[in-house]
């Protein structure tokens, strides 16, 4: 994990910081609340946390890599468990009071600490795989919609398909092990719209305008979630961009491109994040530098973009976009479980 002295504020947040950004959507507590006292958000929160750890746990016992994985996966579930129970009798307890963020931040510290890594890098290998197979044909069928707001509303489709295949959702998980899932099939199941956050005219009417120059996006770093879902947005945007930042390495062909589309403008760079949520309060250096002269900031993912950052502002235009898994933010945005946020915010020049 990053050390805080390596760790910057993203220029694109308006400052100062501490009075215009709050990286958490969900408000587990309220200044008038008991700080002793935990409340029902902040129960209702640490109990899914508590449900997911048997997911998590079966995860690392299955992890080769690490000596004794079944011994300190029993370590990690009891470690986070009574954490998780503290933080029940006492909010202000292990750098509490609780949120996301906190939450997802001791449960990385106890599995690293116990010497795991990264316990879905199995599984996120063999996905990554099957995605890798399944991307020609999604880009062929993205590249046949001759409509260009046809063709960006499939594509925006496509991230919320990719956006499915969440690993660190226990009841995903477990659906994905017990019966598989069709990406293609998925574009074509979303929720119908109006999504809870339904923002995607404005956009498709923006984007026809080529109005940006640079976008920086903050993805998940593996599977169909970036190879099928957003790495086929990338690829479009590479069209109308002179830049696109992104956060993982894609695939290209000897001649440097991606299925046609030149890719010399596309940049990876590092978040300095290991978590699902994001703080961008807090990110690397590089990423800082890169984002500068951003002019469209994209966060995806129910983590990256919904969780946290859904109502933060920005000096430039954003977009937050992803599917909502858990029916406590579902019931928070007052949608329906595996509803589509696609927020949309244009800055005025």
């Amino acid at each position: 994990m990053e050390s805080d002295s390596e760790m910057v504020a993203l220029p694109l947040l308006p400052t100062p910081i501490e009075s215009n950004y709050r990286a958490c959507t969900i408000p587990y507590r309220f200044p008038s609340d008991n700080p002793k006292k935990a409340t029902p958000t902040e129960i209702s929160w640490i109990d899914l946390f508590l449900n997911s750890i048997p997911s998590f746990k079966d995860r690392a016992e299955s992890d080769t890599t690490v000596p004794d994985a079944p011994v300190r996966a029993e370590k990690f579930a009891q470690r986070y468990a009574e954490i998780l129970e503290d933080l029940k009798k006492d909010p202000e307890s292990h750098g509490g009071p609780p949120d996301c963020i906190l939450l997802c931040r001791i449960r990385e510290l106890i599995l690293r600490e116990l010497g795991f890594r990264d316990i879905f890098k199995k599984v996120k290998d063999e996905e990554n795989a099957k995605a890798i197979s399944l991307f020609p044909e999604v880009v062929r069928l993205s590249d046949a919609i001759e409509d260009e707001g046809k063709r960006i509303e499939n594509l925006v489709r496509g991230i919320f398909a990719g956006n499915i295949f969440d690993l660190g959702s226990a009841q995903l998980a477990e659906v994905f092990s017990k019966d598989g899932m069709s990406f293609l099939a998925s574009c074509q199941n979303l929720v119908l719209r109006p999504w809870v956050i339904d923002d995607l005219d404005s956009f498709q009417a923006r984007w026809i305008k080529n109005p940006w120059k640079k976008a920086v996006i903050f993805v998940d770093n593996s599977g169909a979630d970036i190879i099928l879902g957003i790495l086929p947005f990338a690829r479009e945007m590479l069209q109308i961009l002179s830049k696109v930042l992104n956060g993982v390495i894609l695939l290209k062909d000897e001649n440097g491109q991606l299925m046609g589309v030149d890719t010399t403008n596309l940049l990876i760079a590092n978040s300095g994040n290991d978590l699902p949520v994001i703080d961008l309060a807090r990110v690397s250096q590089e990423v800082a530098y890169l984002s500068t002269d951003a002019d469209l900031v994209i966060l995806e993912g129910m983590g990256r973009g919904i969780e946290t950052n859904l109502y933060a502002q920005f000096k430039c235009d954003s977009l937050k976009i992803g599917m909502v898994k858990h029916l406590e933010v579902a019931q928070f945005l007052g949608g329906r479980l595996y509803d589509c946020v696609i927020k949309y915010n244009e800055v005025q020049s």
